[in-house]
């Protein structure tokens, strides 16, 4: 007897297993940004997502090994998605402020994964501090100087809390400005802080 090939024997209804898996994986991680991004990340259980999700524990641990498995997962997905919306507005510093802003506000669900959650859940905290350098590298580099001086990127460190504390608080509701505000104000920051980024004149240097 002939055998099926092996694609054969995993399609069902038209649907392979790795898609079918990829599929509960996408259901996951969108219950995930919809409880953590709304309720926070103490919402977020194995047992909370599989009700939501419609899913068994099978399936969960088939994609993820743990709850903070999947909750890195999603942070990485928003961080991603943010740091894919400032490259590709360099070197344009209005451009990367709108477009940062937008994965914030667009989705509010993903301004708090990445900037709220963090503070207070001690998983996600820990890979925000991760990728703090890569951040303030795309930041460094918007500052129009040497990216790599001292200079830059202590300025471009700076910035990031600034900027981080701000978003937070505006995200909070806190700061009473519309986005346009708050977009011409950080790109008027950053042009500043370019100055600082500027490194020291030597000791009896001419101007």
């Amino acid at each position: 007897m002939t055998q099926e090939p092996p694609a054969a024997r995993t399609t069902w209804a038209g649907t392979t297993l790795d898609a079918r898996r990829a599929a509960r994986r996408r259901a996951l991680l969108d219950t995930a940004l919809d409880l953590a991004g709304t309720d926070g990340c103490a919402a977020v259980t194995v047992r909370s997502m599989c009700r939501t999700a419609k899913l068994t524990d099978r399936y969960f641990y088939e994609s993820f090994a743990s709850r903070d498995d999947l909750l890195l997962a999603l942070y990485d997905e928003v961080a991603a998605e943010a740091l894919a919306a400032l490259r590709a507005a360099s070197p344009d510093t209005r451009a990367a402020v709108e477009g940062f802003l937008a994965v914030l506000a667009d989705d509010p669900r993903k301004g708090r994964v990445l900037l709220l959650e963090p503070l207070t859940d001690p998983v996600l905290g820990r890979r925000g501090s991760e990728l703090m350098p890569v951040f303030a590298d795309l930041v460094g580099a918007h500052l129009g100087i040497d990216p790599v001086a001292p200079d830059t990127r202590m300025t471009a460190t700076a910035i990031i809390g600034a900027l981080t504390s701000l978003f937070t608080r505006w995200l909070e509701g806190a700061l009473q400005a519309d986005r346009e505000r708050l977009t011409a104000y950080c790109v008027r920051l950053l042009n500043a802080a370019a100055a600082l980024a500027l490194p020291p004149e030597e000791p009896g240097a001419v101007t």
